[in-house]
């Protein structure tokens, strides 16, 4: 998580929340500018590194401006054109042919680990929001996805693909996709999240096709939804609404909950 200020009409400057150790903002420049040449939509671009102070200790960045505005799942102009330009986002991301490289720090790989790495976590999470959700189709949903097989296979993946890290045209268009810390090769489901976080139920199938996603991938990225939005409920339900109303959402669609 980042704090981004306005610097002029063109850039920004942005302060981990979570203040970086040494190299990191180093080895996000050298990706970004790696990634750029090969995705359909413009991401951040790292112009200039910020040395730590006493006043931030951290390393900082200064990154080019991007337009657009983060997209509600309860206000999308156009959700089919939306959900055809993620689509080709990770259609896209899937075909790089690049060399990653080793986590930069622990925990780095959080949303591509094995799903199984997850499960201790999840289920403290259903306990614990017992009277805000249905504990029992929680649980039920997520042993689903965590027996859905996996065949290994591994493509690059942004891995976080919630309304946050989007940014869309007043015509609803994707117009950039940031955050791009976490990303390498992982699951093909890790990049299925705008289905459940974003996406409205007719259109599903549409996303589906273009990225020919098979039964055992679709339960997969439904159980990383459901894990990751629950995780970000349980932590932000009182301190963060926006982010808490985001993973609510997203929980509900997964439960198929009415709202």
């Amino acid at each position: 998580m980042n704090a981004i200020y306005r610097l002029g009409s063109d850039l920004c400057v942005r302060l981990p929340l979570r203040p970086s150790i040494t190299e990191i903002v180093q080895q996000e420049q050298e990706k970004l500018a790696a990634l750029a040449p090969l995705l359909p939509v413009t991401i951040p671009s790292v112009e200039a590194i910020g040395s730590p102070t006493d006043a931030f200790p951290g390393e900082w960045s200064v990154h080019r401006w991007l337009t657009g505005t983060p997209p509600s799942p309860e206000a999308l102009a156009d959700p089919r054109g939306l959900a055809a330009d993620l689509a080709a986002f990770v259609d896209a991301f899937r075909r790089i042919d690049l060399p990653d490289r080793p986590p930069a720090y622990p925990g780095e790989r959080r949303t591509r680990a094995p799903m199984l790495s997850m499960d201790a976590l999840t289920r403290k999470a259903i306990v614990e929001l017992d009277g805000l959700i249905d504990t029992r189709a929680a649980q039920a949903s997520w042993e689903e996805s965590l027996a859905a097989p996996y065949d290994g296979r591994a493509v690059w993946v942004h891995s976080d693909l919630t309304p946050g890290n989007l940014l869309v045209s007043a015509a609803g268009r994707l117009t950039a996709v940031l955050d791009f810390e976490i990303c390498g090769v992982g699951d093909p489901a890790c990049d299925l999240f705008p289905a459940w976080y974003l996406l409205p139920a007719n259109v599903h199938d549409e996303f589906r096709a273009t990225l020919n996603v098979d039964d055992a991938t679709w339960l997969r990225g439904r159980g990383r939804v459901l894990s990751q939005a629950l995780i970000v409920l349980r932590e932000f339900k009182d301190t963060n609404p926006k982010l808490a109303n985001n993973a609510w959402h997203a929980v509900a669609k997964v439960l198929a909950i009415p709202r």
